[in-house]
């Protein structure tokens, strides 16, 4: 078993390369050749979602190059192709395959194989738990991915807009002669809700691996779900929901978790305790790689002198500073997973919004204690009012919670509230400004899938 095991994990990427994307030409509408090995147990099943490399390391990473928490020096600006330029600077670009989207929908392809196999494998007390988990598993990484895939190709969540506003292609199943439609924003988020609250009686609370779905990860999918469609009680329950499950926080000071202290190279190990689910983000044309892109001095320089995360998340680099605080155990590999600290930042953005000034306070005080140096007085954050509570908050979410693939929905769902924030560029003394609500937050699908399926571009 265990041979077969590995055999599968190796063996599916290519059998889904060569079914979906077996030339730049074809890979939404080729047919699945039937002489493939196909998986047929639900031991089968389990190892086409353990593939880690498929399932796990390639969220759409093009948001990130178009937020506003790095920049880049004009060597390193000038060494860039049109179309990096065209991506950094806010301008329409064109791409094909070999992207976010295709990385996301073998994701969702994978998904649905499983789905549709698993109709086929008859339930039994045996196989009941490992046939759940399966089942939970498939609808959680595509509701994963498709809300990711939303983020990044649609508008903001909006209710009066929502119904007739772009969202994503939902492939409901494997069979690539189902022409490509793109569902509305409303479909698109209802879908992901549906599929997410499917898969929690499905899950365990804790999973073998953080690779794995769990019950606390798809809580905390509905959080982060609800938080970007501007639902506050709804994302308030379901981030309470996973923090009761699972709370630990890393002590910045000293934890196990840590390379020894936060001045390390790197500091946090990878699979840390604060790691719900794990993914990593898809490199794409890697602009805010920590080698190129420099944290936002005004960003940086928010930090307080006694914010360990001032050492933890940064080091210096050519006058400037780049980003070293990834939990994914790298510096060139950026985690983009659900996290503890991720779920105390929601439930406190959500209480200061619903008026639970205190709660809000007590939720970023207990995750602060944690990040500040212990040898000196810890500065207790107060607020008067929830409005001020709010704007704590959201400082204290953008510093916590930078380069895992967050700021950008945070951007398009704050605007929509008239927060005003304009990402810039200046570059060799032009300035280029994306303004609130402007049409290029919807990022543009890849060229062949508009010439291939016909779909509407943004």
């Amino acid at each position: 078993m265990i041979m077969k095991t590995k055999l599968l994990i190796q063996v599916t990427p290519l059998i889904v390369s060569l079914l979906l994307f077996s030339s730049c030409k074809d890979y939404l509408e080729e047919k699945s050749d039937k002489s493939l090995i196909t998986p047929s147990t639900v031991e089968d099943l389990q190892a086409l979602l353990d593939d880690a490399v498929t399932m796990n390391t390639a969220t759409p990473g093009f948001m990130e190059t178009c937020s506003d928490d790095y920049f880049l020096l004009p060597a390193t600006y000038n060494a860039l192709t049109s179309l990096q330029v065209s991506l950094y600077c806010y301008k329409p670009f064109p791409y094909e395959y070999g992207n976010d989207w295709s990385k996301s929908y073998q994701v969702v392809y994978n998904s649905n194989v499983c789905l549709e196999r698993l109709e086929d494998i008859e339930q039994t007390v045996v196989n009941k738990l490992a046939r759940d988990n399966v089942k939970g598993s498939a609808l959680f990484f595509r509701s994963y991915y498709y809300l990711l895939l939303a983020w990044q190709h649609a508008k903001a969540y909006d209710t009066s807009t929502a119904s007739t506003d772009l969202g994503i292609v939902l492939r409901a199943n494997s069979d690539f002669n189902v022409p490509s439609v793109r569902a509305s924003v409303e479909e698109t988020y209802g879908q992901v809700i549906e599929d997410t609250k499917a898969a929690v009686p499905l899950l365990p609370e804790h999973p073998i691996h953080v690779m794995r779905p769990s019950r606390a990860a798809a809580y905390g999918l509905l959080a982060r779900t609800y938080l970007s469609m501007s639902l506050p009680d709804s994302a308030y329950k379901y981030a309470d929901l996973a923090l009761g499950i699972k709370s630990s926080l890393m002590d910045y000071n000293g934890d196990p978790d840590l390379n020894g202290s936060v001045t390390a190279a790197v500091p946090f190990k990878k699979f840390n305790s604060e790691t719900l689910f794990y993914s990593e983000m898809f490199s794409s044309f890697g602009l805010h790689h920590p080698a190129r892109g420099k944290i936002d001095s005004i960003l940086y320089n928010s930090y307080d002198t006694n914010d360990l995360r001032k050492e933890a998340f940064f080091r210096p680099n050519s006058g400037y500073h780049q980003f070293k605080g990834s939990y994914a155990a790298s510096a060139s590999i950026l985690f983009s997973g659900i996290a503890v600290d991720e779920l105390y930042l929601i439930r406190a953005e959500t209480n200061a919004r619903l008026g639970k000034i205190d709660e809000a306070m007590d939720d970023l005080n207990t995750l602060l204690k944690m990040r500040w140096k212990n040898n000196v007085d810890y500065p207790v954050f107060t607020a008067e009012n929830a409005e001020d509570a709010l704007a704590i908050v959201l400082l204290e979410r953008r510093k916590e919670l930078l380069m895992r693939g967050l700021r950008w929905i945070d951007i398009k769902r704050l605007n929509k509230e008239g927060s005003n924030i304009v990402p810039t560029r200046v570059v060799n003394g032009e300035t280029f400004s994306l303004q609130p609500n402007d049409s290029l937050y919807a990022l543009p699908l890849p060229d062949d899938i508009i010439r291939l399926t016909g779909i509407e571009q943004n």
